[in-house]
């Protein structure tokens, strides 16, 4: 047997080396990935109102021109129910129609009127479904009313809420300062 160094010296191949074939499909760019925000960016959720250990009704309704009018017998009824009846009632009424006309003016298909009680006190919410409403002066004008404790409102991705608070005991409302004589 001969060794390798007796063969000759290695000659490179007279023919190039096999390539593979090229492929079938072309290369696809890496899909997107979906984006994540940053924990310290993130949106906190506005907390739902929960009303918990006392009496309540929710009431939905088309938010059409009759709406007021329906709401207000409505909450009338479930606040007799409750034995609320006489002395604030006026005020229950004048206040669901104001705000629920506010609710049918932003201009939304449909709105929910809930209505809570505790401790001699009355709870009207009206959430009108329509994001980004514009607040107007219904505020201003249920504070005038002589039953009213508290009104407020606020605005999130699902609508503007308004509120107001009804205290059944009969009082006298404090005069509002005047010019000193």
């Amino acid at each position: 047997m001969t060794s390798p160094e007796a063969r000759g010296p290695k000659l490179p191949p007279t023919h190039p080396p096999k390539t593979p074939p090229p492929q079938k499909k072309p290369v696809e760019a890496p899909r997107p990935q979906p984006a994540t925000k940053p924990k310290e960016a993130a949106v906190r959720a506005r907390p739902r109102m929960v009303v918990r250990n006392r009496r309540t009704a929710a009431l939905a309704f088309r938010a059409d021109r009759w709406a007021a009018g329906k709401a207000a017998r409505r909450v009338v009824e479930a606040v007799r129910g409750w034995g609320y009846a006489g002395a604030c009632e006026g005020d229950v009424e004048q206040a669901v129609r104001a705000l629920v006309g506010a609710a049918v003016a932003d201009g939304g298909k449909r709105l929910s009127v809930h209505v809570g009680e505790q401790e001699g006190k009355i709870l009207v919410a009206v959430l009108g479904h329509v994001p980004g409403a514009p607040d107007d002066g219904v505020l201003a004008q249920v504070a005038a009313l002589a039953a009213v404790d508290a009104v407020g409102t606020d605005t999130g991705e699902d609508g503007r809420r308004m509120w107001v608070v009804l205290d059944t005991a009969p009082r006298r409302r404090r005069p509002t300062p005047g010019p000193a004589a």
